[in-house]
């Protein structure tokens, strides 16, 4: 028992020692603006806010800010607090004290010379001198910290410069003051907003919104962030419908109903606010008048501020992604502030503030009224994000101060009460310092400007109050965390803001009107292509290629062919194989009855030579199947036109001895013989002779495939390719020839007389002939109004159909005779043609 109240002692001993403040503490100055030292920094903060009409300020001092503004005060109270800090730490600037005097800006640049006037007065007296060098003119202070905005620093910031005296705003964002040329001597502790716009527009790409309106407040920090947001979100191809500027020094509810109406008239989702926070407040009181919901992005000027996310009704207006400069936590400011204000309500005496002191002596007379029921005004948000950007400038001044009076841990070199110290001598050392401040390492870049970035937060939007929920950063890059965005929209999902839907693949854009942003979606044609998204038009396929509609790029075709696979090409091959197996068979059957009467009237071997020519072009037919090359389409059409020509050759001199026996009957007796044996040879090798020469010259005069294809003027990108079939009035001489020994067989068979009792050679030759003319025939004008693989499928179906005619009409009625009547095969039943003795006309006749 005894342990364990020992334990419980100690516990409580160590408890109260963690919770107890540091020893400074308790030597607190309740003096809130003034600290003296031996060397002094000057501070310009916005204690309080304009209560008079600038419209009626007749004299320079016409100006009344008698309304305490809380944000600005605690950030004053931040400059006592780092000063007292940096005093206690012995190694900093050991044997020196630093003191500060800190003024009242009032957001006025009426207001804020005065303060600046009273810094650049010479060290210890309130007279500003005229001189003609000022290089050894020692001013009041070493450095100012602030202003906090930026119409305030072009007010006074060349002045400053003209001293060389650093400058460092902790709030100031506009980029023009990072000219170094302008403003030589101005430097902050936040990122300029050239960073911000970058992010902003980061931000809006990241969720593809390119139809924006940007609003700014009419001063510089409104007016150059909005010109550098359009600036970039055009180089970005991101479209600014609308801008305005909403009155600062002026009423501004007119220009700011003009503003929703035109921002409602252009229909963006999307509404970017670059303004300080009484403009933008007053802009949301009369969104949420009108109901209106977007996506609003918040510059850092107000993305925290307590004035506009207490609004009534601020709840309604959407979504709202804010950028805040990037923060640590100080944690012994809130218990400092307490502490301060405890001593002060201790120590107050109760009376009227006497308003006639001047604002330089004492810049809020009702201060002196604080008590530690007002330590929440430093415990809001706003204020908790601002206070590492006041802190970490003056730990850089401090630490500046370091190196230029040469300290080490127990003393230093210099001592600003007897040597000369001069602000333009501190610059140097601040360009170059490099302090680690609360866990992070800060610099400034030769523009003067900080070494990070910002936070990104969404505004969570409650029935009553807001909170704000980190969904992202930004230094150089933007990185957001999506899943983390609660949007407005109904089905929770990032609303849409642009002109025109994103024009799909292979689809050029055709701007209307005046904006990028907003065009119609143009099909690239075939034959063209996009090749880049941001193409205004298409172009057009290199020679050999081509493209499909809305094609991203161009190919090279394929060419396909009648496969052996292919339904087309299996039929084909059947069909020649039936028609072959038919002439094997006749063949068979004319073999078996060779030297039969019947057999030596239909030309004996030469019927064999007939039907192996026919067998041929069935055969030469399967060089119109499978993948074409040079070689088989060189051949192609020569053999398909050859093989036919041999038998219908054969055919002729049939044909010839029938006309010598019917037209020259006394005749025939004589010259049958030699019409039968070397008569028929010569004519079939003449005709065989002159197809050849027929077809050697298309052979020649056609071209390879190769060159063929490399000359074709491509305008598809799959099709079917066939050998080509050029010139083609070879082509037509070689199929004309073979009708033309067909329709002379027709001519001299079709009028011959049957001979009685005997059998009708004339009618086979008549009729195969006459097949075989009118499939030619009518294959010209049907080849003509064809596609290339109907060509060839045609062409092979007509050649099949056409040989398949000769051999049914021509051979089929002798094999029948053959097989079913051998009675018949006799030389009684052949002699006309045989012998050459004419036929008799039958009687009556």
């Amino acid at each position: 028992m005894a342990k364990e109240c020992t334990l419980l002692v100690l516990c409580g001993i160590l408890g109260s020692g963690l919770s107890k403040n540091p020893s400074w503490f308790e030597n607190i100055s309740t003096n809130l603006f003034k600290s003296p030292g031996d060397i002094l920094i000057g501070g310009l903060f916005p204690i309080s806010e304009l209560t008079s009409e600038l419209s009626k300020r007749v004299k320079p001092d016409d100006l009344e800010c008698n309304r305490i503004n809380t944000y600005g005060l605690s950030l004053s109270l931040v400059m006592k607090f780092s000063v007292d800090e940096i005093n206690t730490i012995e190694d900093l600037l050991p044997g020196i004290t630093l003191g500060f005097e800190s003024y009242d800006t009032c957001m006025q640049p009426a207001v804020v010379m005065r303060p600046v006037l009273q810094l650049l007065t010479k060290e210890s007296t309130e007279e500003l001198d005229i001189n003609c060098n000022y290089t050894d003119y020692k001013t009041r202070v070493i450095a100012i910290i602030g202003p906090s905005n930026s119409e305030l620093v072009s007010v006074i910031g060349k002045l400053i410069g003209f001293f060389l005296m650093p400058s460092i705003s902790y709030a100031a964002t506009s980029d023009m003051f990072s000219d170094k040329e302008t403003f030589p001597s101005f430097m902050r502790t936040v990122p300029t907003d050239r960073w911000q716009v970058a992010a902003m527009v980061q931000l809006l790409k990241e969720f593809g919104w390119n139809w924006v309106s940007v609003i700014g407040s009419d001063d510089e920090y409104g007016q150059k962030g909005q010109q550098q947001f359009s600036s970039m979100a055009n180089d970005e191809s991101i479209c600014v419908a609308y801008q305005g500027l909403i009155p600062v020094y002026s009423d501004p509810e007119p220009t700011i109903k003009e503003i929703l109406n035109r921002i409602v008239d252009a229909k963006v989702g999307v509404v970017v606010v670059f303004s300080v926070p009484k403009p933008a407040r007053d802009f949301f009181i009369e969104v949420i008048k009108r109901n209106i919901t977007a996506v609003w992005v918040a510059s850092t000027a107000w993305s925290l501020s307590d004035g506009v996310s207490t609004l009534p009704g601020i709840n309604s207006i959407g979504t709202v992604l804010a950028f805040t400069d990037i923060t640590r936590p100080i944690d012994l400011f809130t218990p400092y502030i307490r502490e301060l204000f405890k001593k002060m309500e201790e120590t107050q005496i109760p009376q009227e503030p006497n308003k006639e002191i001047s604002p330089l002596d004492n810049p809020c007379p009702s201060c002196s009224f604080l008590n530690q029921a007002n330590v929440s005004m430093v415990e809001s948000k706003l204020v908790e994000r601002s206070v590492f950007s006041v802190y970490t400038a003056i730990y850089c001044v401090a630490y500046a101060l370091h190196d230029l009076l040469g300290c080490n841990a127990t003393r230093c070199a210099l001592n600003p009460k007897t040597d000369k110290v001069y602000p333009w001598q501190l610059l140097k050392k601040l360009q170059k310092v490099s302090v680690d401040i609360q866990g992070v390492n800060f610099q400034f870049d030769i523009e003067g400007n900080p070494n990070f970035g910002y936070d990104v937060l969404q505004w969570i939007l409650n029935d009553t109050t807001v909170s704000f929920d980190g969904i992202g950063y930004f230094y150089q890059n933007l990185t957001i965390d999506e899943e983390d965005i609660k949007w407005h929209t109904k089905n929770g999902k990032v609303p849409m803001s642009t002109c025109s839907s994103d024009c799909g693949i292979g689809q050029v854009r055709r701007v209307k009107g005046f904006h990028s942003c907003c065009f119609d979606c143009i099909d690239c044609k075939e034959g063209t292509f996009l090749n880049n998204t941001d193409d205004i038009q298409c172009r057009s396929c290199p020679r050999g290629q081509w493209s499909t509609l809305r094609s991203t790029s161009c190919v090279y075709p394929i060419y396909t062919y009648l496969a052996w696979s292919n339904y087309e090409s299996i039929g084909l091959v059947l069909g020649g194989i039936l028609v072959l197996a038919l002439h094997v068979l006749v063949g068979a059957v004319f073999f078996m009855h060779r030297g039969t009467p019947l057999v030596k009237t239909a030309g004996g071997l030469l019927s064999g030579l007939a039907l192996l020519s026919l067998a041929g072009e069935c055969l030469s037919l399967v060089l119109f199947l499978g993948q074409p090359g040079d070689v088989v389409c060189h051949l192609q059409q020569p053999l398909n036109a050859f093989f036919p020509t041999v038998a219908l050759s054969v055919i002729l001199t049939i044909s010839l001895q029938i006309v010598c026996v019917t037209e020259f009957p006394e005749k025939s007796p004589d010259h049958l013989e030699n019409l039968r044996g070397r008569g028929s040879w010569f004519v079939i090798l003449g005709c065989c002779g002159l197809q050849a020469g027929l077809c050697g010259w298309y052979a020649r005069e056609g071209p390879s495939l190769t060159h063929y294809v490399a000359n074709l003027d491509v305008n598809y990108v799959k099709t079917f390719l066939r050998c080509p079939v050029e010139p083609m009035l070879n082509f037509g001489l070689m199929l004309g020839f073979n009708v033309l020994l067909a329709l002379i067989s027709f001519m001299a068979t079709f009028m011959a007389l049957k001979p009685p009792g005997q059998y009708n050679l004339a009618r086979d030759i008549t009729i195969s002939t006459l097949i075989y003319c009118v499939m030619w025939v009518m294959f010209i004008p049907i080849y003509t109004s064809l596609n290339d693989k109907e060509k060839s499928i045609a062409q092979v179906g007509v050649s099949l159909l056409s040989n398949m005619g000769l051999l049914a009409a021509y051979f089929f009625p002798k094999c029948h005779l053959l097989v079913k009547h051998p009675d018949l095969n006799t030389d009684d039943h052949f002699r006309t043609f045989l012998e050459g003795v004419p036929p008799t006309p039958p009687e009556g006749s």
